[in-house]
Order: C-alpha cells, then structure tokens, then sequence
C-alpha cells in the first residue's frame, strides 16, 4: 500500500510540473448583447477564472448597443484592477461597440476592432434622446439647452472616459466628443485617430500583431507572447443564463404581481399553502432582481398603491372610484418602474397593458362574486333550517330524530312519525325542531 501511495504521489507531482511549464491559453469573453447586471456578472467571474487558470491574457469580444451605466462601471473596474491584458475587440465584421461598449474599449489595456465595425455614441442614456446642436454650434450654447442635472450627468460622463483615455494614452479629445455629440467612428478612423491600437480580421491575426508589444498592467510593464497561444472561450453557464432571465424587466415585472397576488390569495384563503409558497418564491426573486436594476422607488410606490386600491375596491365597493383610481395608479407605476432610457432594459407596454388588464379583469370578476354574494339567502345561523326537508332515521323510545346539515335533531310533530317518513323543518324550539309530517300522494 505504502509502495502504491508514493507511486500516485510521484505521477501527482509530475504532472504538476508539466502544467507549470505548458504554455498559458488566451481567455475569450465575448460581450455579446445589452450590458447588464448579468453581463456583468459573466465578465466578472470569467476574469476571475482566467486569473486562477495563469492566462496569458483575456480578450473581450465586444458587440453591444450599450446598457447599463451601473454594470459598465462594475466591469471597468475589475478590468483595470486586473493582474493580466484585458484586450477589448469589437467583433465580427458588423458588431459595434455603443455607448457602454465605448467605455470598455477605452478602459482596456490594448484596444482593436474587426473591419467593418464600429464604436462610438456615447452620451448617457440617462438623459433621454437630447436634441443634437447643428454643425458649428459652440459647447456653451448646447450646455444652455440642458437641464442642470443633465449638464451633471454629461460632465461626469466626459470626466470618467477623459480619464481612461489618459490612463490608456488614448484620444481623449475624440472621447469628449463621442459623450458630448454621441460620435461614431469606423475601425480604419478610430485607428487613424489613436482610438485604438489593432485591427484585426480574427482572433488568430488578433494574437499575432499582439505578440511582443509592451503594455502597461498595473504598475509593471509586460511584453506579451501570444504566439501560439491556444484560444479558450469563456462559456455562459447556468448561473449568468438564470441571472440574465430573471433580470429581464418583463420577467421581474411579471414575478413581483405573481408574488404579491399569490401572498393575497394566501392570505384570503388561508392554508391552501400553493399560492403562498409561490407567491414567497416569485416575490424574493424579483426584489433580487430588482436591486440589480435601476428600479424607481416612485414607481414601485405606484404600482403597490394601485393593488392596494383595487383590492380595497373588491372588499368594500366604491362605485369604481377604487378601483379606477387603483388601476390608473397601477398602469403609471409599472411605466416609471425602469429608471432607465435604455431599451433593453424598459417593460414592454403590451406586457404593461396586459396585466392592467388582467388586474382589472380580476378586479371586476372580484365585485361580481361580491354583487351575487351579498343577494343570496343567509346561511348562517339556524334560519336557514327553516323549510328544509329531511328523512326520519329512527323513533327510539317514541322520540323522532332526523339528521340536517350533518347533525342528529330531535323533531316534534303532531301527527306520529316512522323510521324513513319525510318531514318539514316549521319552526326551531331550542334543540328541537317543530316539522310537520309529508303526505303521501
């Protein structure tokens, strides 16, 4: 046994040994899609795993519209804290490299493009869709025409990619105008103009121009040998797709109602148990998605606010005004909840309409069943005994007994009665109930 321990141990150590010596791979992650939270999250570990793996570099396949400016900053971040060359390339032919995309290829460490691609656009998107100022229009009379906090949002837009363009010695002019007049640039001008360093038609010709440049990686200078490097992709895997499914707004949208109108029916109808433990579930998962999300606290106040109206309405009925002003409410809420212009990330409107709709649906389905509920006879009580008929069971020692709603009553009749006679509840005396005997035709 001991001979066979130190034999594992010897093959453990050699192999070891080879790994340490074998030549590092070129770690690929593409950006493929509107910037996100789980965007985010899939650069992030992915920088993470190639730094546990010792990779030569990383290289970030970029082909965005843009996103959120929250989830650029976070990869930012990371990609300048990085131990290792994170090269930005805008890829295949036909990708672009928008607004949050331009950010991340100033702030990487060596910046190329595939022809036929683009960058550029980069005004924030906070402030909505600004009027552009006419050719020969100076900076002050376009600051004139902004709001203070848009001139806020837009200065420090230009700060913060001034400052990567310095860091990386890059065109900080071309930048300022890019967030300022939303420029774009063409992969043979953004080359020209000191944009970026390499265009490149593929990976493979991307790994040759790099090999033997001298970058910057944090305080140290390193000489890149990417000859022969072996390229590995950075797959999506389940943790970045559930992350990307459940911060789609629609579907957080969808989660929050299913959770708050699961927990209303739980408690309306207490011990089902369905409704509840769904309703917990959706509900969790959409407050996690939502503090991933530029939520607006107005709009989610509206939204809660809406359901609690039409929920007063269907309990104490107020000629629609509840209702009404609960479903207006609701509609305005679930509008205002993305405190964000990007696309990508706003609620559809026909997902908007439709729950309005549903709701109110639901809401009137609701004051129906209220309507027929309050027209129908009591059933409480021993009223409803009253004109009800039942069967004699048994006579023992004279004295008739009769089962009616699942209990065993004493009846009193004038006339005699028999085992299996059908009788009719007249009157109730305490326990007793006064029935009189049917006649046989």
């Amino acid at each position: 046994m001991a001979v066979m321990f130190f034999r594992r141990l010897l093959i453990l150590l050699a192999l070891l040994a080879l790994n340490a010596g074998a030549r590092a791979d070129a770690w690929l992650i593409e950006i493929d899609g509107a910037i996100g939270p789980a965007m985010a999250d899939h650069f992030v570990r992915g920088l993470e795993q190639a730094e546990e793996a010792n990779a030569e570099l990383v290289i970030m396949r970029i082909d965005t519209p843009g996103g959120l400016d929250i989830s650029m900053r976070e990869m930012i971040k990371v990609m300048l804290a990085a131990p290792l060359p994170v090269v930005a390339y805008v890829a295949p032919g036909g990708a672009r490299a928008a607004s949050a995309g331009t950010y991340l290829l100033y702030a990487s460490t060596v910046a190329a493009m595939a022809p036929g691609t683009n960058l550029g656009a980069a005004t924030p998107v906070q402030i909505g869709k600004p009027e552009l100022p006419q050719m020969g229009s100076d900076k002050n009379s376009e600051e004139s025409s902004m709001t203070a906090m848009e001139q806020k949002v837009v200065n420090d837009a230009v700060a913060y990619i001034q400052s990567l363009a310095q860091l990386r010695g890059r065109n900080s002019q071309w930048a300022e105008k890019a967030v300022r007049k939303g420029a774009s640039l063409s992969a043979n001008s953004a080359l020209k103009m000191g944009v970026i360093e390499i265009i490149a038609p593929s990976v493979p010709d991307l790994l040759v121009q790099l090999d033997g440049r001298e970058v910057a990686v944090g305080d140290k200078r390193v000489v890149l040998d990417t000859a022969g490097l072996g390229v590995r992709t950075h797959v999506v895997d389940w943790r970045s797709e559930f992350l990307g499914i459940i911060t789609d707004p629609n579907v957080a949208y969808i989660l929050m109602l299913v959770g708050i109108y699961g927990l209303l029916l739980e408690f309306y109808n207490p011990g089902v148990g369905l409704p509840g433990v769904t309703g917990a579930i959706c509900l969790l998962l959409a407050l996690y998605a939502f503090q991933a999300l530029p939520v607006s606290y107005a709009g989610l106040g509206l939204i809660l606010l809406g359901i609690a109206l039409m929920v007063a309405e269907a309990f104490s009925p107020s000629f629609g005004i509840l209702g009404l002003g609960g479903l207006l409410a609701f509609v305005v809420g679930s509008i205002l909840l993305m405190d964000t212009h990007v696309p990508a990330y706003q609620i559809a409107l026909p997902v908007i309409l439709g729950v309005a709709a549903f709701s109110a649906a639901l809401l009137v389905l609701a004051l129906g069943m209220l309507m027929r509920a309050r027209k129908r006879p009591v059933v409480t009580g021993l009223d409803h005994l009253l004109g009800a008929t039942a069967v004699v069971e048994a006579v023992p020692g004279g004295v008739a007994r009769v089962s009616l709603d699942g209990e065993l009553w004493t009846v009193a009749c004038e006339e005699s009665l028999a085992p299996e006679d059908r009788v009719t509840v007249e009157s109730i005396d305490g326990l007793t109930l006064r029935v009189s005997k049917h006649k046989e035709r």
